[in-house]
Order: C-alpha cells, then structure tokens, then sequence
C-alpha cells in the first residue's frame, strides 16, 4: 500500500476469530517487496525488521512463498468485479451512516460477506441510542476526529488510530468528542466461521 494524497494516511485491518497473523495467506509479490524494504515475514505471522536487527526467533522459518500450482487455487479479479464488490468509499460511507451506521462489510453491506465478524461506519451524523450493550466485544477504530466512550463509571477520548475493544455486555455509549468531521469503525464477531469470500445464497 502506498499513500498517494497529501493527508495522513493509515491502514487498519480486521482479521478477526483466532487466525489473525497466521491465518493471513501472503501473495508472493508482497513477500518479496517486504524483503526489499528490509522486512522479513515469519511462519508463524510476525514481521521482523533486518534493518533493525531484528532476527527471527529459534524455531520459527520465514513465510513460505505460494508455488506457481498454489496461486492457481487464487483467483484473480478484474477491476469490474473488484471496485463494485470489494471496495468501499469514504464519501459513499459517510452518505450511509446517516442517520444509522452505515453497514459495511456482513450479510446485506455495502461489500456482502460473512467472515466471521461485521464492520460498520458511524459519523457525526450517526445516532446513537443513550447506552448500547451487546453479546460480542465491540471494537472501536477511529479514523477521524476525536470521540468519547462513555461507559459504566467513566469515560475516555478516542483518537484517529486508536483502537478500544469494549467488553461484551459493558453498558456504554459513542459520541463526538468535538465539533466538525468525526468517522470511526465498529466492528464484531458474528458466529459465522472464517473461510472463503461469501457470496450470498
């Protein structure tokens, strides 16, 4: 990924269920690059910087490089089927969470999938009941402006970048911490297991 505006730019994943590193399946392409930029991927999902001198402990390997009859089992999309099924915009994002979060990625989102988690978008413009509680942890990635989390026995400011996983069934409530643009990220675990891209009934 490259950054390629003037802002400030960051990138948050969800890997979401106990496969996250490891369960990362890595192009070839971005094994080399890593190497280029001093990086070394490990078996088990860590990444070491040789620039530092960092080393890969005893008994971990570098990532093995998928064989030419493995990326067969890959399929590559074109970008008619990658922009409209794969990518979500920022200003389309904002439009949809208002006056509810925007669902972004989970049966029936803006990008339909089933990956064991869901991922919404809320704004300044989102409402948001007096206190919320739910089954699954619910994660919480800011990426623009400042929010506070109002829980049980006080509360917290939330910056661009910061990450705050609430405990499931904690009472506790989102809102802007400031006036002006604020966006953030929600996500949680559904009980659909990771596999394959879902594609709907």
């Amino acid at each position: 990924f490259e950054n390629i505006g003037t802002d400030y730019g960051m990138i948050m994943a969800v890997l979401g269920g106990d496969d996250a590193g490891g369960g990362v399946i890595w192009a070839p392409q971005v094994i080399e690059d890593a190497k280029d930029h001093g990086l070394v991927l490990s078996q088990k999902g860590k990444l070491y910087g040789t620039a530092q001198g960092q080393g890969l402990p005893a008994g971990d390997i570098p990532m093995p490089v998928l064989t030419p009859q493995e990326l067969v089992a890959f399929p590559e999309l074109s970008v008619q089927d990658l922009v409209p099924n794969h990518v979500a915009r920022y200003w389309d994002m904002v439009a949809f969470a208002d006056p509810a979060p925007a669902k972004i990625i989970g049966e029936g989102a803006m990008l339909p999938d089933r990956p064991g988690f869901e991922v919404e978008f809320i704004t300044q413009c989102t409402r948001f009941e007096d206190l919320e509680r739910f089954d699954q942890a619910d994660v919480i990635m800011p990426v623009r402006g400042h929010w506070r989390l109002h829980y049980e026995g006080g509360s917290t400011v939330l910056n661009p970048g910061d990450t705050a996983s609430v405990p499931e069934h904690m009472p506790h409530r989102l809102a802007p911490a400031m006036s002006g643009a604020c966006a953030a990220f929600r996500i949680r675990k559904t009980a659909d297991p990771a596999g394959p891209t879902w594609k709907g009934n």
